[in-house]
């Protein structure tokens, strides 16, 4: 590559990233132009899902809630191989393919299910542990025998 390539180059993506930036703040100024802004007390409170907040924000995650954000990831990411292996299977399988592409097809086949297996197992080894059970928080649970919690204020 040539100097003067080279500066044409990193010119274009100059002019690219400046372009992009002003697109961004002109569309951020624009909508602070328009929007309204009118806070309220409703606006500000507190908002989680659909339901009232039980107990303080201080409190500690169950881990399961990452272990089912874990598995959505991993699942949606297996999606995401398997369309290049359907697309590659499909393509592979054609008379035209030859016997190479059969047997190219016939791997990527057999590579798709050890994977999906190693997943399978993972999942229920989760499913078996009780890990997927969903419950919710023991901090806003009536404990047997105990008191009750405290009642959030309206």
């Amino acid at each position: 590559m040539t100097p003067l390539a080279a500066t044409a180059l990193v010119a274009t993506v100059a002019v690219f990233v400046s372009v992009g930036g002003m697109f961004l703040l002109a569309n951020l100024m624009l909508g602070k132009l328009v929007r309204p802004n009118r806070p309220s007390p409703e606006k500000g409170e507190i908002y989680e899902c659909g339901e009232k907040p039980v107990g303080t924000a201080w409190i500690q995650f169950d881990l399961r809630f990452y272990v089912v954000a874990l598995l959505f990831v991993i699942f949606d990411v297996e999606i995401a191989f398997f369309f290049p292996w359907a697309v590659v299977f499909g393509e592979n399988t054609k008379p035209e393919a030859g016997a190479t592409g059969w047997e190219f097809a016939q791997f990527a086949f057999v590579e798709l299910l050890v994977f999906f297996g190693i997943l399978l197992v993972g999942f229920a080894y989760l499913w078996k542990r009780g890990d997927l059970e969903w419950v919710k928080s023991t901090a806003g649970q009536k404990v047997e025998g105990g008191p009750h919690p405290p009642s959030p204020s309206p």
